[in-house]
């Protein structure tokens, strides 16, 4: 996730782009740059690192003249973080500069057939593919090229382009990419969030999927993707600017539980070509999993809990045996790893120092390394063998939800992927599964959808001094991490356990009007499931039931209930999890805790 602004009016440009990219760099922080037309020149300065690099290189924007311009904030996607891959990317002709926040699917069949035509490449990103798209279809007509350009391309996008050919106009499109319009007084703009405009406008259109607008500072035009004049509405932004930064949510966390359906769509998409998993982004080979005897996950954290879900998943379909560790003990306990061992590692930053030492353990004796990650460029991404990234975008709350819940996918796809190449499912199999996966985004938004009454169960049981959580194979992995975000925003304190451990010991600790949540969300355990909460009931506890719409034989044996969407059981674990996260945030909301900076927690955990 990137961020992106134009202007064009009668003032300063570079100063008021940048301006804009302050207020986007929490959609990314990895290089900025902007490009003016002065002169009908593009004059374009980039700088790899934070927005204040660029500024320092602009003197804030003041040293580049010119009324219209482009501006990027970067996450990256493809490419390392460097200034060579940051945006703008302009044409071998130094005629167009486009900004992009999206990924371009069919890059690499649109870069071969650009380089077969002599344009050259300067950058490693799939954006630049753009650009030289635009120079090869324009004939003297910004518009026409920009429709055919925007024609072949398959993903998602937020643009934004001048030529300096037109220097009074600038084109933004927008497909599966949040894209808006500003309407000011004799200037105007576009941006990819309205965090960027809010302190020049609270006029706002939002366009809609395949539109693209052309804006100069007395007009804005909006076409339909056939090139049709449509009309938008204009909206007044009622925001104050702080509010605006969380996209109208009172805190980041909560804004990012909501994104998790479209980063979880972002993670299966491009890796979905016909019906069939492909890693060829990751330059996975297809023989991978040659020689391997065994796999072994190492993580921290929530990360750790996704590879508990991703070991029932990786042993029930690909039937390899799979340990998991914790990253802070593994390299202490002489792991028995060796060539026949693959080795995966995930990290939501790349940057967690137990699980980047974790890595070198595992590559001084001889095993392949597979990264799960979300930062491109990062320690753990360079170090591994092969990458998968999860594409969640930045996450500015401490407490991780999409990150977890696009890992959680990942090894959904990665499952499925090693069951097919170890031949223990058949291609009707894979395909069936693959659809499930698909389905996952539309759960996930169900999910949510399904469960209004969470801020109140809430303010229910906010005043808890502690709480379980129960569940059996899956449902205990996603226990793991429910119990986790409770006690790391809210403060109350939380167990997780396997069900099937609580007369082990646990159920000493239950007492009257305890509250044991119990996930229920695999039929094949239910009635285990079931014993379990009769024998906390027994004993005088409350239970808070997870269960799946289709469920009745629990709703007897519980106080409370949240749904949970129907799907493929095995990938459940995506899903389960984010009703689990808005209780913790609404629990740690009554509380009054400081929920997007939990106190003692930082975001990237860099040393030992």
């Amino acid at each position: 996730m990137c961020g992106i602004v134009g202007y064009v009016g009668n003032e300063h440009a570079a100063s008021i782009l940048i301006e804009g990219l302050k207020k986007l760099e929490y959609r990314g922080y990895d290089s900025a740059g902007i490009a003016v037309i002065n002169n009908k020149e593009i004059n374009m300065i980039k700088a790899s690192g934070k927005i204040k690099n660029l500024c320092e290189k602009t003197d804030d924007g003041k040293s580049i003249s010119g009324t219209i311009g482009i501006a990027h904030t970067r996450w990256a996607t493809h490419g390392a973080p460097n200034d060579a891959n940051a945006h703008p990317h302009v044409s071998n002709n130094k005629k167009f500069a486009v900004v992009h926040n999206g990924i371009i699917e069919n890059y690499m069949e649109l870069k071969k057939e650009l380089l077969d035509k002599g344009y050259k490449f300067n950058s490693e990103t799939d954006t630049e593919v753009i650009v030289h798209l635009l120079d090869m279809y324009y004939d003297k007509d910004f518009k026409i090229a920009l429709m055919k350009t925007i024609s072949r391309l398959e993903g998602s996008y937020a643009l934004g382009v001048i030529c300096k050919d037109y220097p009074d106009t600038m084109f933004a499109a927008m497909l599966n990419s949040p894209l808006i319009i500003g309407v000011g007084v004799c200037e105007n703009y576009f941006a990819s969030d309205v965090t960027a405009l809010v302190q020049r406008t609270k006029n706002v259109i939002y366009i809609e999927e395949g539109d693209f607008a052309e804006i100069s500072s007395n007009t804005i035009l909006i076409y339909s993707n056939t090139g049709e004049p449509v009309t938008r509405e204009k909206t007044r932004i009622v925001w104050d600017v702080e509010a605006a930064e969380k996209g109208g949510y009172e805190h980041f966390m909560l804004k990012e539980i909501m994104e998790q359906p479209r980063a979880i769509k972002s993670a299966i998409e491009p890796r979905i070509k016909k019906g069939c998993i492909s890693f060829e982004d990751s330059n996975i080979p297809t023989d991978l999993l040659e020689g391997i005897s065994r796999i072994s996950i190492t993580a921290c954290g929530s990360a750790y809990h996704a590879a508990c879900a991703g070991k029932y998943m990786i042993e029930e379909l690909a039937r390899i045996p799979v340990d998991v560790d914790l990253a802070s003990e593994f390299r202490y306990r002489r792991p028995i790893i060796d060539k026949s061992t693959l080795v995966i590692v995930i990290s939501q930053s790349g940057e967690t120092a137990d699980t980047i030492a974790a890595l070198k353990e595992a590559k001084e004796n001889g095993a392949s390394v597979l990264a799960i990650v979300n930062v491109v460029g990062s320690a753990i991404s360079k170090l591994a063998d092969y990458v998968i990234y999860t594409w969640a975008g930045p996450e500015i709350a401490v407490a991780t939800t999409k990150g977890y819940t696009t890992q959680v996918t990942v090894l959904c796809l990665l499952s499925v992927y090693l069951a097919e190449k170890n031949k223990k499912i058949d291609a009707e199999t894979a395909l069936r599964l693959t659809s499930e996966i698909q389905k996952i985004p539309q759960l996930a938004q169900r999910a949510i959808d399904l469960n209004p009454q969470i801020p109140y169960l809430a303010k229910k049981y906010h005043n808890e001094r502690s709480m379980f959580f129960i569940g059996r194979n899956t449902d205990y992995a996603v226990c793991l991490e429910g119990s986790l975000k409770l006690k790391e925003i809210s403060y109350i304190h939380s167990e997780a356990y396997a069900a099937g451990e609580l007369k082990h010991g646990t159920i000493a600790l239950i007492d009257n009007d305890r509250l044991v949540v119990a996930l229920a969300c695999n039929d094949r355990l239910l009635d285990k499931l079931i014993s379990n909460i009769r024998e906390v009931k027994a004993r005088g506890a409350k239970v808070l039931g997870v269960i799946t719409e289709r469920s009745t034989k629990i709703i007897p044996e519980t106080d409370d209930i949240i749904y949970i969407p129907v799907g493929e059981t095995l990938f459940n674990a995506v899903v389960q999890v984010i009703p689990l996260q808005m209780f913790a945030y609404y629990v740690a909301l009554h509380n009054g805790c400081d929920i997007d900076k939990p106190k003692n927690l930082a975001k990237s955990v860099t040393v030992e």
